[in-house]
């Protein structure tokens, strides 16, 4: 939809040029907006570990609209009830975290598709633009949008990757290197052998799959490169910030 710029998201990621992210977790919707404005191609707005609230969450998927940025929101966890807190608002994907098995991934995907085909509830809101799109109109473009991130981010759901990639409705796999790094006993030790090679078997088994493959993360950019990865969240707000103002302290002291 043109409210969530999610063609254009789509055509970058699937152009074999990845789509960047910046990732927001602070309440002020200026964030997003300034995110969009930098010429990020997604924001990953983090309603897991931030400190998002319902409005606030609106509020920030509203603030792309006008510019070429798409709107990803990520809920809390794999629940019915937080997915349909945000899917009327209309973001161009939902992102669920540490999805750890078929089940888990089936519950996600049902959420988000009416039914027959899933169990998302009938709440029109920003999504048919308050009344003014026509509800059959967006039925039908609702089977394919918001997109279906999940993310994998534990080292069982790596031992389950092959039944949660067989759920039929998957749109795209988000690997958390931070936390599966971490469920390894390995905490952010990128190029250990063990860790490296998780990440190559699980990149590996989506693109096999079909989906498009994302990652989110700060650094070691090269090996994501390698893997194929489609769209990749790159920096924070408050990592952002923290960076330029240390350099601006540090540019002063040098002059």
């Amino acid at each position: 939809m043109k409210i969530n710029n999610l063609e254009k998201f789509l055509a970058k990621a699937r152009s074999g040029e990845c789509a960047l992210g910046g990732l927001v977790t602070f309440t002020d919707p200026s964030v997003t907006e300034l995110v969009a404005e930098a010429g990020f191609d997604w924001v990953f707005i983090d309603g897991e570990h931030g400190v998002m609230d319902r409005n606030s969450a609106m509020l920030h998927l509203m603030a792309v609209r006008g510019t070429d940025c798409a709107s990803f929101y990520r809920v809390p966890a794999c629940d019915h009830t937080e997915i349909k807190r945000v899917i009327d608002f209309g973001p161009a994907g939902i992102i669920v975290p540490m999805i750890m098995n078929a089940d888990d991934a089936r519950r996600a995907v049902e959420a988000m598709r009416y039914p027959l085909e899933g169990t998302r509830g009938c709440g029109f809101r920003r999504c048919v633009g308050y009344g003014a799109k026509e509800i059959d109109e967006y039925w039908e473009m609702a089977k394919h949008e918001p997109l279906v991130v999940l993310q994998i981010e534990h080292i069982e759901a790596v031992r389950n990757i092959d039944s949660i990639l067989g759920v039929p409705g998957i749109d795209a796999i988000l690997v958390g290197p931070y936390d599966l790094s971490a469920s390894m006993g390995k905490s952010r030790q990128w190029y250990d052998p063990e860790v490296a090679g998780t990440y190559d078997y699980v990149a590996r088994k989506v693109k096999e799959a079909g989906l498009l493959l994302g990652a989110s993360l700060d650094s070691e950019y090269a090996a994501w490169k390698k893997r194929g990865v489609d769209f990749i969240a790159i920096r924070c707000d408050y990592g952002a910030m923290m960076e330029g103002f240390r350099n601006a302290i540090g540019n002063f002291r040098k002059d």
